[in-house]
């Protein structure tokens, strides 16, 4: 159980990660004004505020709209995911990674119950089971800080902790599947390769800056064995489809996505019989939470489509991709992944900023299309740092994140880096 001094910080913390989110919100509005006083003043443009006004209702009813669509996918995955999480796939997954998570977490006694509940966190985080796995990352806080000497400053283990959590590994993007469904895309699991690359680019960026700065002995056998493993099947990967032109690696990695995402299903399946789960009800239990979230989601996904909607009537942000858009075009870099950038820039500061964005990304120019394909990658290649920080250092009362968000904007900025040079190879 989690103890109630965890409940109130985390709501304390909560509050506080949120605060991004408002002020976010606001200067959304704020801007658009301010853009669109000066049309008025220097070009005569009556017409801008008109549009900023119409782009509050088309935003607020294709959020609605969204919103309800997303309720039989969201329900269908959440139900899958409760079959497997009963079925025991969170243990295996822990059993599997156990003896490379415990050398990176040497400053943690052996045997320590933190162990188990740092694994369950991150299996359940790789799986997208996030109702699952929050409530794991504030046990294991909690487990890290009863032997945190200076409990105001964040341990090496619970800075290692918060930027694997940070890095975003995820195995099945399902929230971002369900968005790309419901905005029409042929196939909705076209992203799940490019996200799973990405994530790994990410995951390992943070590992390694959090071991330079802990003196972690990243040549110990068993952690070069996961490593180098994992390394030399992604490496092979990205060599494979780098061989192939756009129609193949279209046609590849969508059976690739539709084989591995269906086998999952039947394993996840077959695990829940073999722990003698009733399938169908563990299923509508499951599917019944998706009902919830996408019938919760709404005012939130209204309020931020709305904000966007303004920022980009008023011009602002088209002057904002512009200016991107020239400064990369000076270096002679291709500046074809630029519409997809908000995504990106929005993703450490908050998670539904960053959701509105790719789906403001779809919605004007395609799910199919590059930008629209680009923005889901960039969507589930990394976390929200700073919520994330704020919710679990501020659970265990920690002030002194030491050097948690340098390392975390490490493996955020790898992982968007890696999501580009991704993206061009397999949708551009």
């Amino acid at each position: 159980m989690i103890s109630p001094k965890i409940g109130e910080f985390g709501i304390f913390a909560a509050k506080r990660g949120k605060m991004a989110l408002n002020y976010i919100w606001i200067s959304f509005f704020l801007i658009a004004f301010v853009f669109a006083l000066v049309q008025l003043i220097f070009t005569g443009n009556t017409q801008v505020f008109s549009d900023i006004l119409n782009s509050t209702f088309d935003s607020a009813k294709t959020g609605f709209e969204l919103s309800l669509g997303l309720t039989g996918v969201l329900s269908l995955w959440m139900g899958i995911m409760k079959i497997g999480e009963k079925g025991g796939v969170v243990r295996i997954m822990s059993r599997v990674v156990g003896p490379f998570f415990r050398r990176l977490f040497p400053g943690l006694p052996p045997d320590h119950p933190a162990y188990g509940s740092i694994m369950m966190n991150l299996a359940a985080n790789m799986l997208g089971l996030d109702n699952a796995a929050t409530p794991m990352g504030l046990k294991a806080m909690e487990q890290m800080q009863e032997v945190n000497p200076e409990k105001e400053r964040a341990s090496d283990a619970q800075i290692m902790f918060l930027v694997l959590n940070t890095s975003g590994l995820t195995i099945i993007p399902v929230s971002v599947m369900v968005y790309r469904a419901q905005l029409g895309a042929v196939n909705p699991a076209d992203i799940f390769l490019p996200i799973l690359l990405a994530t790994f680019f990410s995951t390992i960026a943070g590992l390694i800056s959090v071991s330079i700065m802990q003196k972690i002995k990243l040549y110990d056998r068993v952690i070069l064995a996961y490593l180098g493993g994992m390394t030399l099947i992604i490496a092979g990967i990205i060599w494979y489809f780098s061989r192939l032109d756009k129609d193949q690696i279209t046609a590849i990695s969508t059976f690739i996505a539709s084989f591995l995402l269906f086998s999952t299903i039947v394993v996840f399946i077959i695990l829940g019989m073999r722990k003698r789960v009733n399938i169908y009800d563990t299923f509508i239990e499951g599917a019944k939470d998706g009902f919830n979230i996408a019938v919760r989601i709404i005012p939130f996904l209204v309020a931020i489509l709305v904000a966007i909607g303004v920022f980009r009537a008023s011009g602002a942000m088209d002057y904002l991709i512009e200016g991107i858009r020239a400064v990369v075009i000076a270096t002679g870099i291709d500046a074809g992944f630029v519409d997809a950038l908000p995504t990106a820039l929005m993703k450490p500061l908050s998670g539904a900023g960053a959701r509105g964005m790719m789906v403001d990304a779809m919605t004007t120019f395609g799910a199919d299309s590059f930008t629209g394909r680009l923005a889901s990658t960039l969507q589930g290649a990394t976390d929200t740092t700073f919520y994330i920080i704020a919710v679990y250092f501020g659970s265990v009362g920690i002030r002194n994140t030491r050097y948690a968000v340098t390392c975390g904007l490490i493996a955020d900025f790898t992982g968007i880096i890696a999501a580009i040079f991704i993206g061009y190879l397999f949708f551009a």
